[in-house]
């Protein structure tokens, strides 16, 4: 049997494979009451929920940009009425290990659309985490010998968009001895979409020559945001202001070092890459972006060169 080839080390190697989401047969529109986000609760209200042949066409454009900058792409099977988008949060690979995460009970049956990908993996390369430590994929950030994790507060602890905890850092630590795994206190809201850092991934992200796109007062403590200044150096932080993070400036996807996918809207940020010299391939994702999360919410990477 073909084994499934992890290897992640960082954001920003050239990507070999990934495992995109699908948009497919998603559901009916939830009640105010049943959203698990504030973006997506905004929208319901708003009666501006997305279409699924619109977030369909959007993924679609997205994938064209992958294959076409070499990468292979895989896809979650599909589960009738049930939104298979966002990828990134069921799984993650950190080297050559495939963690199952646990995401919110609302999530569970999302994995079950990778399954015949788990299957690919080998039993020592597969790590289940205890059902008693919650985390997500898109809290985690393999940065080289850095691994960041966002947390949640203890206060914040019963908030639905409280969805990786502390225990989560201790178990990857111990998993990586050799790495520094680093908790960042994320603010959560559950009701507004502004005040709210659903997962790291939505206030930071890393690309090439160690340049971090980041919205700093998305972290609770002053001594994270001064750690990050310290780990990349001020000169390198391309900083977003709140409209931007709430936009999903942060949550663009590198394909290597020099190829950043973001979105088509985001003019002050792609600008901004350009003038660094990125290559930009720009996508229109604004449907999509009304669930809480773009890019990198929606790939689940599993091997980088």
């Amino acid at each position: 049997m073909n084994r499934l080839k992890l290897n992640i080390t960082n954001e920003v190697n050239q990507l070999q494979s990934v495992i995109l989401g699908i948009a497919n047969s998603f559901g009916s529109e939830p009640s105010i009451e049943n959203c698990i986000d504030p973006k997506t609760k905004y929208f319901v209200k708003k009666e501006k929920f997305p279409l699924e042949s619109d977030c369909i066409s959007e993924i679609k454009n997205f994938n064209e940009v992958l294959v076409k900058n070499g990468v292979k792409v895989l896809r979650p099977k599909n589960i009738d009425g049930l939104n298979q988008i966002f990828t990134r949060d069921i799984g993650f690979v950190i080297e050559n290990k495939f963690f199952i995460s646990n995401t919110i009970k609302q999530r569970g049956k999302e994995k079950e659309g990778i399954k015949n990908y788990l299957n690919e993996i080998g039993i020592n390369n597969l790590i289940i985490i205890p059902e008693d430590i919650k985390v997500e994929g898109g809290d985690v950030i393999v940065h080289d010998e850095f691994i960041f994790i966002g947390i949640s507060s203890k206060e914040d602890s019963n908030l639905k968009v409280s969805r990786t905890q502390i225990k989560a850092v201790e178990f990857i630590q111990d998993v990586f001895p050799e790495k520094r795994v680093i908790g960042l206190e994320l603010f959560k809201n559950d009701d507004n979409p502004y005040d709210n850092i659903l997962h790291l991934d939505c206030t930071m992200q890393p690309i090439g020559n160690n340049r971090v796109i980041i919205f700093k007062d998305g972290f609770r403590k002053s001594s994270d945001k001064k750690l990050l200044d310290e780990i990349f150096g001020e000169e390198n932080l391309i900083n977003i202001s709140r409209d931007e993070m709430y936009d999903g400036c942060s949550n663009i996807f590198s394909i290597n070092e020099n190829v950043i996918v973001s979105d088509k809207t985001f003019k002050r940020l792609n600008d901004t890459l350009r003038g660094y010299r990125y290559v930009v391939e720009e996508v229109y994702y604004r449907e999509i972006s009304k669930f809480g999360g773009l890019f990198r919410c929606s790939t689940l990477p599993i091997e980088r060169k």
